[in-house]
């Protein structure tokens, strides 16, 4: 508020005069759809994507399936034939696990930017998946704890340690929790982690053996226990982030603001946690730590809906598993027949799309 009155007081900046040269400029934060029938329009468009990504990760594999044959697997499922259990606990399972691990990933990833208010928040960059990934490495290499339930638990652990380091490390000082600060503290501590996690793999690598496979990110050969294992907490996960939705849009002009709004910023921000906490420790539990999914997809999401969390969230929904199912289908396809890793692949499209987004000027602010 301050920084504000003191630019108008001293007169505009060049930038800003040529801003105002452009009368007709619409609202930059209001995104590509700008109408709520837009913006549900466009939301069936990406379920239709997504529903013909579900199909064509059921086709995609090492050998050719009809579709005739799937549906026959979902509908009459006969445990004589070993095709159909092959269908299932492969082809469904790993379908299944992109589009939760998806949604995850992406919700959590707008949860962080929309709680922060910093455009390059995410799970990864706050060192949320490194602690998740650092704990399940202790499990692994110290206890030889290899199992579904003993990851989750492990990977919720460690994400919440790291959460609470992350936010210790960057709220000491008189500014306190800052956009800048919280971003530089999850780098630090997610680097540290990743390189520790990295240093056992090398030390023991028999011992690491599956970590190393865990670590790389994938969705396949996980069978149906996994996804049905982890659907409960994601679903939780999902269900108290859509509950702050509403309050976020507040907390996004300020804590100040949003108190005077009405906004229970702590509880905003505890229940957030608390979600982000149970998405990115399951997602990360099952599938491995998953890069540029929660970076990525919420940038996405504004441009084309505006600063409105609960569309934001909404699109999240979708267009994460969007970019998780085609990264994996493109990794099979690409390196047949043992595929590449899902966050290989992701690493690789992000990439460059996330540069041509943050280039934007619209795309890059909250």
């Amino acid at each position: 508020m301050s920084a504000a009155v003191d630019i108008h007081q001293q007169g505009p900046t060049p930038g800003a005069r040529g801003a105002q040269k452009d009368p007709g400029q619409k609202n930059p934060g209001q995104g590509l759809a700008r109408t709520n029938a837009r913006r549900a329009l466009g939301w069936l468009l990406l379920l239709a994507v997504l529903a013909g990504l579900v199909v064509a990760s059921l086709l995609v594999g090492t050998t050719g399936i009809p579709l005739s044959t799937i549906w026959e697997a979902m509908v009459h499922f006969d445990p004589g034939q070993s095709i159909h259990h092959s269908i299932r606990d492969e082809r469904l399972a790993r379908t299944l696990l992109g589009v939760l691990v998806g949604m995850s990933l992406a919700v959590a990833g707008a949860l962080i930017q929309a709680m922060t208010r910093n455009p390059l928040a995410d799970p990864g960059i706050l060192g949320v998946n490194a602690g998740a990934a650092f704990f399940v490495a202790l499990a692994m290499g110290l206890f030889g704890l290899t199992g579904i339930w003993a990851n989750i638990w492990f990977a919720f652990l460690g994400a919440i340690v790291a959460t609470v380091v992350v936010y210790a490390i960057g709220s000491r000082g008189v500014t306190g929790a800052t956009p800048i600060r919280l971003t530089l503290a999850g780098v630090a501590v997610g680097a540290l982690l990743t390189g520790i996690t990295t240093g056992l793999v090398l030390l023991e690598p028999a011992t690491f053996e599956q970590m190393r496979f865990w670590s790389a990110g994938s969705i396949g050969g996980r069978g149906q226990q996994v996804p049905l294992a982890i659907l409960p907490f994601i679903a939780l996960g999902i269900v108290l982030a859509a509950s702050v939705a509403g309050s976020l849009n507040a907390v996004a002009l300020g804590d100040d603001l949003a108190r005077a709004l009405g906004a229970d910023v702590v509880r905003t921000r505890v229940v957030g946690v608390v979600a982000v906490t149970l998405l990115c420790g399951a997602a990360t539990a099952a599938a491995g730590p998953i890069g540029f999914v929660g970076l990525m997809i919420p940038h996405l999401c504004r441009w084309l809906v505006g600063p409105e969390q609960r569309w934001i969230f909404a699109y999240s929904l979708v267009a994460g598993p969007i970019l998780l199912l085609g990264s994996d289908i493109v990794g099979r396809l690409l390196l047949r027949p043992t595929g590449l890793q899902v966050g290989i692949v992701t690493a690789f499209l992000g990439a460059p799309v996330l540069i041509a987004f943050v280039r934007r000027s619209k795309a890059s602010g909250l």
